[in-house]
């Protein structure tokens, strides 16, 4: 080789020379790649776990981003952003664009190498592939996180730049595969549904038990649970939902249903059922008031035994045998599609609830009119002389601090009449759990509930409401006829428990407002109740222009009045009391210690308190998915937002305006009602008793829900939900009690032309397409991967005949 010296003469090195730099090179080479691929792989850092070949390989959507099949066995899913982002490439996860990074980081690498004067040798680089295929058992992860941060070794190691053998090697190992995998979802354009970011469908990974306790344990006492079904509560704790990978092998290749083969597969469905195939028969409820019949409240054969009814015993649940017949309650006569709100919190079709009771009983108050062909409601009330958004003014004017819609969100609305007062709360940002027994006000809660407003068919008797400790920021009570001051104040008593701490009692009643001897007795005996609690009274006025009052009460803060009381009457609960066991359980005369805790902490102002991790949750505790529980917290929000925007909204063939109370039957950290928060739509979150205990976290959102055995039926009216969402609910169902049973109860519950959305296992969901198709709904999107699947079905109008 030829230099030019300063004077421009050219020179030639001796061969001795160049032959021993040479040879030193190679050497060097060598002798790094010996010691890289003979050392032990790393342990990877603490939130990073270590992946099987089974599921190394990361599939790629239409759309560029990545989606991950992750086993339960072989993988605990890492904190960090969640694989949910399907369809976003502005945000990266974890994992998912992995090979993204590697695939650049490859290229940039090799076109700065191609530069180099030095040659390998084709032995050498052959040897260096066969090393790195049989020693490569690192993630995609792990390999990334060598290349972008440099991995904490032990004392006295160094720390050695990667070869480029090894980014070659790794290149290759990543390949083409993301391309190949578009190709297989480049098939699927005949989907009901756009893309595979609109199916979005999951696995659940057992990662054991939560931190959370479920209902069913704890109201064990009070309910006779079986050692069995407690195991299996504890099992059914379910790990995060990561979202599957589309196409992984040729063995787990991707299994989407075309419209055709819909089609198909629904004819034949139908086919079969109308041969007599399956046996389902169904048949039409025929006895009297089968229209309105809610099985655990209509109860006749128990009602006709039960010994007293001196605590409203008899509006209580009490639930047919399970094994009792089953039937489909019939529409009423000229029953109709329910008018869209908001015009329904207005009027409702006289038709759909052909119950004109209260038209006349209370025709002097303005609950509701009868007109024509329906019924109407003016916006009144026995409290409501001015109108409800009168009072609600007022009793912000009085007390400013309730701050509608900011700091006050969530509240209960005892014996609510046809729930106006929530109906209206609505435009202020703060949404109301209404509740009214079934009793000689015909229909008040149906009424509420055909209104478009959230509403529950109860009673404050012997047995805890169905919700958690310390989580209604208000309790409202106009002349809700409750008996505050018997009973050693039992009644106030569930209030204070479901209270946060410094929550409002509002009392608006003819004790606040008025003179006479009965009323007289009542305010000073339920005073006596409320100061022997700690309770304040922050107000007590009355509005002149409607002579109508009001007196707002706060529950303390803290332990502090309770531990500096003269008389320990009520007295504190015992420890082992749960304050949050209300499934089946007996109100218990004694006052719950408030959480000294960040539990007790006001969440923040509404709207941010939606998306904010509540202050309490630790990272000590275990979420659902596996993860710390403000980790899953995040992931399970997120998750829930692109399935919401990317699939349910936009690809199921839903009808969204004609969508307003919805149901999510196992609701988890209450994401999917977070995620439509800006549709004009409610969502009543049911935590079933038999998972996680999460409902508090729900209520901190600013959401609603309650407790809820779903081998039982609900309390609710038939004809009230116009979605039910069942996400991963009915695979626990059919392996406790019967799936059929929980199928009809769907269909009661849900108005004609109302959506079903199940998520769960193939093979469960093919036992309810043929149910739901026996009572001929329609089917309208089935999209299948990897064992999961979605199923969007529609109810019809249909009813069996009386006779059948």
């Amino acid at each position: 080789m030829a230099f030019s010296n300063k004077h421009g003469r050219q020179e030639r090195r001796m061969p001795a020379c160049y032959v021993m730099v040479t040879g030193a090179v190679f050497l060097a080479f060598f002798l790094v790649a010996v010691w890289v691929f003979s050392a032990p792989s790393e342990v990877p850092e603490e939130g990073i776990s270590l992946v099987s070949d089974d599921v190394k390989n990361e599939g790629r959507n239409s759309d560029g981003s990545s989606e991950t099949q992750v086993s339960g066995d072989d993988l605990q899913v890492t904190t960090g952003d969640s694989e949910d982002n399907t369809g976003d490439n502005s945000n990266d996860t974890q994992g998912g664009d992995e090979e993204d990074r590697l695939s650049e980081n490859g290229n940039q690498q090799n076109s700065e190498s191609s530069s180099s004067s030095l040659d390998r040798s084709e032995t050498e680089k052959e040897d260096t592939e066969k090393k790195t295929d049989q020693g490569d058992t690192t993630t995609d992860e792990d390999s990334s996180a060598a290349e972008s941060e440099p991995v904490e070794k032990k004392s006295g190691e160094e720390t050695e730049e990667p070869t480029e053998e090894d980014e070659k090697a790794e290149e290759e190992k990543v390949g083409e595969k993301p391309d190949e995998k578009k190709e297989s979802l480049s098939t699927d354009d005949d989907l009901p549904v756009v893309g595979a970011e609109q199916a979005d469908l999951t696995t659940e990974n057992k990662e054991g038990a939560s931190s959370w306790d479920t209902q069913a344990k704890e109201s064990k006492t009070e309910k006779d649970l079986t050692d069995s079904s407690e195991k299996e509560a504890e099992d059914e704790a379910t790990s995060f939902a990561a979202e599957e990978k589309t196409g992984e092998d040729e063995e787990q290749q991707e299994e989407t249903s075309s419209a055709a083969a819909v089609k198909e597969e629904v004819d034949e469905i139908k086919t079969e059922n109308e041969a007599g195939v399956h046996s389902y028969e169904w048949k039409a409820c025929a006895f009297e008031g089968a229209q309105d019949y809610i099985p655990c409240l209509d109860n006749r054969e128990y009602l006709a035994h039960i010994a007293t009814t001196k605590h409203f015993e008899h509006r209580e649940r009490h639930c047919p045998d399970k094994d009792a017949p089953t039937c489909l309650v019939p529409l009423p006569a000229g029953y109709k599609p329910h008018i869209p709100w908001p015009a329904s919190r207005d009027e409702i079709w006289y038709d759909n609830v052909p119950h004109e009771g209260l038209a006349s009983y209370k025709a002097d108050q303005n609950w509701v009119k009868k007109k024509s062909d329906k019924l109407t409601f003016p916006g009144g009330g026995t409290q409501f002389k001015n109108g409800v958004e009168h009072y609600i003014e007022y009793l912000e004017k009085i007390l400013p601090e309730i701050s509608w819609g900011k700091h006050t969100r969530v509240l209960l609305d005892v014996g609510c009449g046809v729930a106006s007062f929530g109906g209206y709360l609505f435009n202020r940002d703060v949404i109301a759990m209404s509740f009214a027994p079934k009793d000689e006000h015909e229909a008040q809660v149906q009424m509420a509930l055909e209104r478009g407003i959230p509403a529950i068919s109860s009673v404050m008797g012997t047995q805890r409401l169905v919700y958690p400790s310390n989580v209604f920021d208000v309790v409202h009570c106009a002349r809700c006829r409750v008996p505050w001051h018997l009973d050693g104040g039992l009644l106030l008593l569930e209030l204070n428990r479901i209270l946060r701490p410094g929550g409002l009692f509002v009392w608006s009643a003819t004790p606040v407002y008025q003179d006479t001897e009965e009323d007289q007795y009542l305010w000073n005996a339920t005073i006596a109740v409320t100061e022997s609690m700690g309770w304040k009274m922050l107000v007590k006025d009355t509005d002149y222009s409607t002579r109508i009052g009001a007196a707002i009460f706060q529950k303390p803060k803290d332990n502090e009045l309770y531990e500096s009381r003269e008389e320990e009457s009520p007295p504190i609960c015992l420890e082992d009391d749960n304050p949050d066991a209300a499934w089946y359980v007996k109100m218990t005369p004694c006052i719950h210690r408030i959480p000294t805790t960040a539990h007790s902490e006001w969440p923040a102002e509404w709207p941010l308190r939606l998306n904010s991790t509540p202050a309490w949750l630790s990272k000590s505790n275990k979420g659902l998915y596996g993860n710390t529980a403000p980790d899953d917290f995040e992931v399970d929000a997120a998750h829930w937002e692109n399935v919401v925007q990317k699939s349910y909204l936009t690809g199921l063939d839903i009808d969204w305006n004609n969508i307003r109370n919805i149901m999510d039957m196992k609701a988890d950290y209450g994401g999917f009602a977070a995620a439509l928060i800006s549709q004009p739509v409610w969502v009543m979150n049911i935590m079933p008793t038999s998972e996680p205990d999460t409902l508090p976290i729900i209520f901190d959102r600013g959401l609603i829900g309650m407790y809820h055995d779903w081998c039982e039926p609900h309390s609710t009216y038939p004809r009230s939900y116009d979605l039910l969402h069942a996400n991963h609910l009915l695979s626990s169902i059919d392996k406790k009690c019967s799936l059929e049973n929980l199928v009809l109860e769907m269909d009661r519950i849900l108005r004609p032309d109302g959506w079903a959305i199940f998520r769960d296992e193939v093979e469960v969901l093919k036992k309810v397409q043929e149910m739901v198709m026996s009572l001929h709904w329609d089917v309208r999107v089935m999209y299948t991967i990897k064992g999961e699947e979605l199923l969007a079905a529609q109810k019809r109008f249909w009813r069996p005949d009386a006779s059948a």
